[in-house]
């Protein structure tokens, strides 16, 4: 039996997961008390959900907080009955949230008279620290449409192999931000740049011009096989210790030629071994 328990700060996509967990055959149970996910665990240990192999719950701030203040604990009764479980937990950065509320006119579950949506918003972090801080999979939303995170649900989480390290490579612009949930970030800026290039300048790396100018380059290479070299030594041992996914960012200026490049090149090779492969071109839509 599987379990996969969804948190993250309102707004940031919690339901849209848990839909997408349904669509790939979860049993999904949406703001499950923290306090009853031992007894919901013992049930899913018994096998007494009908044709159903994995569950999913959300958990959020309108959970008692004392309840998430003992989460750690709750980990430990679900340990205890040998289930399988990952924890996603999902994130954006304030602003976007702010932008998200205003323009749905929603309710964030915790302003009331004494707080500000700004001042819910940080108060509800400080509510999942416990959460955040046994998360498995970790997914920033800032930047992320609902397609998107569909997507990514369904690659991370809903539609993986057992057991099989996926490898999530992501190309973005540093001038954007950085992606909060990459597990190793490599800045490619110090190569040479197709931007300057007035040919090229309206081009991707994914366009054919593109990638005949930065494959004649020999550092570009270096740093390709550099990254290879990495992952290949690597990722194995992240396997070993059941790490189910591996986020790999690949950054430049504005995350539209070297970084999607590079991006292509190294999904291409990675294609060819065990591993799951998911690319995303942040920058790119």
């Amino acid at each position: 039996m599987k379990l996969v328990i969804v948190s993250g700060l309102s707004g940031s996509g919690k339901s849209i997961a848990l839909s997408t967990l349904e669509d790939c055959g979860f049993y999904c149970i949406d703001n499950l008390p923290v306090t009853l996910i031992g007894s919901f665990a013992k049930q899913l240990s018994r096998s007494n959900l009908g044709s159903y192999t994995k569950a999913a719950i959300s958990i959020d701030s309108r959970n008692q907080s004392e309840g998430l203040l003992d989460f750690s604990e709750t980990l430990k009764q679900i340990e205890d009955q040998d289930i399988e479980t990952d924890i996603l937990f999902l994130q954006s950065d304030h602003d976007a949230l702010i932008k998200r509320f205003s323009e749905t006119r929603r309710k964030h579950p915790l302003t009331d008279s004494d707080h500000s949506l700004l001042e819910a918003i940080q108060l509800e972090q400080k509510m999942l620290e416990p959460v955040a801080a046994n998360a498995t999979l970790l997914i920033d939303t800032t930047h992320t449409n609902i397609h998107q995170l569909r997507e990514m649900i369904r690659g991370r989480v809903g539609e993986k192999k057992d057991h099989v390290l996926s490898l999530f490579f992501e190309s973005f612009g540093f001038k954007h931000g950085t992606p909060l949930d990459a597990d190793f970030i490599f800045d490619v800026r110090c190569l040479p740049n197709p931007h300057w290039e007035p040919a090229l300048r309206p081009l991707t790396g994914k366009d054919k011009a593109v990638a005949e100018f930065l494959g004649d380059v020999p550092e570009v290479m270096k740093y390709c096989q550099d990254i290879k070299g990495f992952l290949h030594r690597w990722a194995p041992h992240f396997e070993a210790e059941n790490r189910t996914y591996l986020t790999v960012a690949i950054g430049c200026t504005g995350g539209q030629h070297r970084s999607v490049y590079l991006v292509e090149g190294l999904a291409e090779h990675f294609r060819k071994t065990h591993y799951q492969i998911m690319v995303r071109h942040r920058e790119l839509g």
